[in-house]
């Protein structure tokens, strides 16, 4: 039986498209193994489908002063050896690579064993992880066709990322019976990343009186940021994580208001969503989202509302224009050539695996 290892981890993004192969490596006959942090968001996603965790110390790598920095290259190097212990035990065949600072030690450790490495980069420009990780690998694979110029040549691949194809199986009635909601009014769903977004959550919450006047709001907080006060609110339904319902959701959702992370817009714009974009600042993080949301604007995929700007007023005339032309920003996602890349890299696997 062919073995493959999977990693990446420190956000929900750096792991779905893992998911998203698992159907395809299964049909493949492939014995899945996951490399991530002891106790990381990918532990908990990637346990719930039965495969085989393996967890490693680990530290992030900042481009920013932070007292941690003095001990987390120590995590690191501790990562490294015990990635190798495992990879050895192993002895995959090939190793795919999300990214995530999580990543640097286990894609070192594949390096030191002869492992071959596919590498996918969902940014606009590599992260720091990745950097580090790109000279390790066979191959690279982009999402986005400006990522290419930032890549080397003979190892950049442009495949899109991959989208888990339960998404395309919500169902509509299913979704809103489910967060008991009518029928006669548009649904919004808030999506603020995996460890939810403060400003968006507290600006939302603050506006769903004159919000639940016109729309039923789906609001996805994140881990910790369920407010118990609004539990019993008619008309709006929040949940830190939805797994399982998420396609029904989706599906009964007219307008997405999102974060901007490569993942998240991708699969938004594989399920043809008109949406809002509200990317992190620069202030937050090194600009990435900022990049794929003005790259998603530019080709008329979607509304971008930098956080900088962010506003009761400038988020209701944001939802006012979309909805507006809802059936423009359909009809050009429709001509996306961003498609579904799962075969793309089951092939590319299967071409340079040991």
């Amino acid at each position: 039986m062919k073995r493959i290892v999977l990693t990446g981890g420190g956000t929900a993004g750096h792991v779905t498209p893992c998911i998203a192969l698992l159907p395809a490596l299964t049909k493949e006959n492939y014995d899945i193994h996951y490399i991530g942090s002891y106790q990381g968001i990918e532990r908990k996603l990637i346990e719930e489908y039965n495969i085989p965790y393996h967890g490693i110390s680990s530290g992030k790598l900042r481009r920013y002063f932070d007292i941690k920095n003095f001990t987390d290259p120590f995590k690191v190097i501790k990562g490294y050896f015990e990635a190798r212990k495992i990879i050895k035990k192993l002895k995959p065949n090939i190793l795919f690579s999300k990214g995530g600072f999580v990543t640097v030690p286990v894609v070192l450790a594949a390096k030191k064993h002869g492992v071959p490495i596919i590498i996918h980069e969902s940014d606009m420009t590599p992260g720091l992880a990745n950097k580090i990780a790109i000279p390790a690998a066979k191959k690279v694979c982009a999402n986005f066709p400006e990522t290419m110029k930032h890549l080397p040549t003979e190892k950049a691949l442009l495949t899109g990322t991959p989208i888990r194809r339960e998404l395309f199986s919500g169902n509509k009635i299913k979704g809103l019976e489910f967060c008991k909601f009518t029928a006669n009014k548009p649904v919004i769903m808030i999506i603020g990343g995996s460890s939810g977004s403060k400003i968006i959550n507290d600006l939302i919450r603050g506006m769903l009186p004159t919000l639940l006047r016109d729309y039923q709001i789906i609001h996805l907080c994140g881990k910790g940021n369920i407010d118990e006060k609004l539990k019993d609110l008619e008309g709006y339904t929040q949940y830190e994580y939805i797994k399982d319902e998420l396609s029904d959701l989706f599906a009964a959702s007219n307008l997405v208001i999102s974060r901007a992370g490569a993942n998240a817009i991708c699969e938004i714009l594989a399920l043809r969503i008109p949406n809002i974009l509200i990317p992190l600042s620069q202030k937050a993080s090194r600009g990435d989202q900022i990049l794929n949301a003005e790259s998603f604007e530019s080709q008329g995929y979607s509304y971008m509302l930098k956080e900088e700007d962010l506003t009761v007023s400038s988020l209701l005339e944001a939802i006012e224009s979309v909805m507006k032309n809802r059936q423009k920003y359909i009809e050009t996602m429709n001509k996306s050539q961003l498609n579904n890349s799962i075969d793309t890299i089951m092939n590319l696997i299967k071409e340079i695996e040991l």
